[in-house]
């Protein structure tokens, strides 16, 4: 069987908000917009120039759903609980994310996996992201 990850979504309050600051911070292009009148959905693709893509979904009458402020507590509940990235370039990347406004999860530091490390950090709405160097020594 030959699939492969298409997108990640991640579903928020503030679609215009939350678009331009993964734009900001991972340099994501948008590849389309779209919106469903009935439900009153509105959507964003956006697309890393490594082909990566993170779909950010937003519809009124949302409410707030996992919102954990680190991994460990996030695992406490079922389903979806954070999109993963790899760099070379670990400590950079994080510094340069909390500038741009991402909260500090955990700083940079090994991961259990060997060779590994890794940092977290939260969009602005709260939603977890891994940052993970592969290869460290």
């Amino acid at each position: 069987m030959t699939v492969r990850l298409d997108h990640v979504g991640v579903n928020v309050r503030d679609l215009t908000a939350q678009t331009a600051w993964y734009q900001g911070a991972f340099g994501l292009r948008t590849v389309f917009e779209f919106h469903l009148e009935g439900p009153g959905l509105r959507g964003v693709v956006l697309e890393h120039p490594r082909g990566w893509r993170i779909e950010l979904l937003a519809r009124p009458g949302s409410a707030s759903g996992l919102r954990a402020p680190d991994p460990m507590t996030a695992v406490l509940t079922e389903g979806y609980g954070h999109f993963a990235v790899t760099t070379p370039e670990l400590d950079p990347v994080h510094e340069a994310l909390v500038a741009g406004g991402a909260g500090v999860v955990m700083a940079p530091g090994p991961s259990p996996e060997p060779g590994v490390r890794m940092a977290w950090v939260s969009d602005p709405e709260g939603n977890l992201i891994e940052l993970i160097e592969k290869n460290a020594e």
